[in-house]
């Protein structure tokens, strides 16, 4: 548990009528759209954030997501539940082949899914042995957070591709 404090880090958001996230800097500057890049998305998902220009220069920099005030906070978890996409397996159901390419008929926290793997290269290891990211190849990503976590059967499967 993090138990360190954190000040707010104050940050003019707010959207535009047309849904465009809007950012301010310090001294009135004029207001310009940003986009949220996280700069660890799967290690460290809070920790450094950059808010982005249109010309794809950083205007802004959050050190932590959960230093921001509540209400931009809100706006960037929106913009990323918006454009990140990565759904959890949680079970294997079945793969069509031990070797590459195979479809996996898979359950996600977004429902069951189907994804072709290419190669076992399209499999990563993330912060240790237990967690992974799958590439399907349609470019979707799959991320499985703790492979000890899942049941045996699924265990079993994924094993004859690690």
């Amino acid at each position: 548990m993090n138990t360190t404090t954190t000040t707010p880090v104050p940050l003019d958001l707010w959207r535009n009528p047309h849904g465009r996230l809007m950012l301010r800097l310090a001294g009135g500057t004029e207001p310009v759209a940003v986009t949220p890049v996280r700069a660890f998305p799967i290690a460290a998902p809070l920790e450094g954030l950059s808010l982005v220009g249109p010309d794809g220069h950083e205007l802004a920099w959050v050190p932590r997501l959960d230093a921001l005030p509540a209400a931009a906070r809100a706006l960037i978890e929106e913009e990323f539940a918006a454009r990140e996409f990565v759904p959890t397996i949680t079970r294997i159901r079945s793969v069509s082949s031990f070797s590459t390419p195979s479809t996996w008929e898979v359950d996600t926290d977004r429902g069951a899914a189907q994804l072709v793997l290419k190669g076992e290269e399209d499999i990563r290891r993330l912060a240790g042995r237990t967690k992974l990211l799958i590439a399907a190849s349609d470019g979707l990503q799959f991320h499985v957070p703790d492979v000890t976590a899942l049941d045996r059967a699924s265990r079993k499967l994924l094993e004859r591709f690690l």
